[in-house]
């Protein structure tokens, strides 16, 4: 039998093409403007949407978002904070994911790490500058570009300030990649930031997350030591200072960024910016060419939009249902109800 819902064909005013992913926040699909551009469009979940509180601060947070620009990141370009559902659209960056490039061919070598390493503190210096804290820096937020990668997805981001606690106590985030202090509900600044980069570089380095996982993960990563001695040995003191556990042991931006580019200094002098060693460095590597040629010319991976579908949240709920698994009977007795 043939479900009842489907992806919307446009939101706002972007012409859907096809799913690129989803994840604990909403769905996010790539988009064309009317003037062709592509976006990369995030729909915020159903069971958010009736939250004036949430829509308060995802209005706060795409904000904050807008002031973000830098090279490094993916600029947010338009927004409905209002809408049924909310949605956020940002730059469209035609690359893999860390998380997909690390599964398709490995670890990358130190010199590509150090350079992917470089990019990202560039990102934060321009997400920090502008008074935010990203709060869910993962692999599969760090897209590698052509030239260069480029940190997404600040949909649950913070102003400077604020606690790490939302929606009831919950906490967002990514339990591998996430600082202790976010972990046990304390004040998240951008060093909260520091400690995920370090958990990124690890994984980068190794193919692994910093502190395991299964039972016990948390516990490790609040009380316990990363496992270093598997990165290689020039990555684990700069790893290791980035993973300290108090928020001011940490190491600011200026200095990880020096330490992450010495090998380039001799070349291009102690000044010398994540761009130009970028450059300089070669990228994007072979392996890493090959795969953002790969993904550019492969379609989205998901539903495409149908014909007279649109965005609202009794579709995106029925959606929901389908991505958990249930059976057609189930997802339209669920549209009976809330039809009603």
């Amino acid at each position: 039998m043939r479900t009842p819902v489907s992806d919307p064909q446009k939101v706002g005013p972007y012409q859907i093409i096809g799913r690129l992913g989803s994840g604990g926040m909403g769905w996010v699909y790539l988009g064309r403007s009317p003037t062709g551009r592509k976006v990369a469009v995030k729909v915020v979940r159903p069971e958010f949407c009736e939250e004036p509180e949430f829509r308060d601060r995802f209005a706060r947070e795409v904000s904050a978002a807008r002031s973000v620009d830098g090279l490094f990141t993916a600029a947010v370009v338009d927004a409905d904070t209002d809408g049924d559902p909310p949605w956020l659209a940002t730059v469209y960056v035609p690359g893999p994911s860390l998380s997909e490039e690390v599964a398709r061919n490995g670890p990358l070598p130190e010199a590509q790490v150090r350079l992917l390493g470089a990019g990202l503190a560039e990102a934060l210096r321009a997400i920090h500058g502008a008074g935010v804290v990203h709060r869910d820096l993962k692999p599969s937020n760090v897209l590698l570009a052509p030239d260069g990668p480029r940190v997404i997805d600040f949909g649950i981001s913070r102003i400077v300030g604020e606690s790490g606690l939302t929606r009831s106590g919950v906490v967002l985030g990514t339990p591998a990649f996430m600082s202790p202090e976010q972990i046990t509900g304390m004040m998240v600044g951008p060093s909260s930031d520091i400690f995920s980069l370090g958990g990124i570089l690890f994984f980068a380095a190794t193919g692994k997350w910093p502190f395991g996982g299964g039972d016990g993960h948390l516990y490790r990563l609040v009380h316990g030591e990363a496992a270093l001695e598997t990165a290689p040995a020039a990555l684990r003191g700069l790893i290791g200072r980035c993973l300290a556990k108090a928020p001011a042991d940490r190491p600011d931006l200026d200095t990880l960024l020096g330490d992450l580019l010495a090998d380039a200094q001799p070349v291009l002098g102690p000044l010398v910016t994540a761009e130009q060693a970028l450059n300089l460095g070669g990228w994007p590597f072979p392996a890493v060419a090959e795969t953002i040629q790969a993904h550019g010319e492969a379609p989205p991976e998901g539903h495409g939009g149908t014909a007279g579908a649109s965005a609202s949240c009794l579709t995106l709920h029925a959606q929901a249902l389908l991505d958990a698994g249930l059976t057609d009977a189930l997802v339209m007795e669920a549209v009976r109800r809330a039809g009603r």
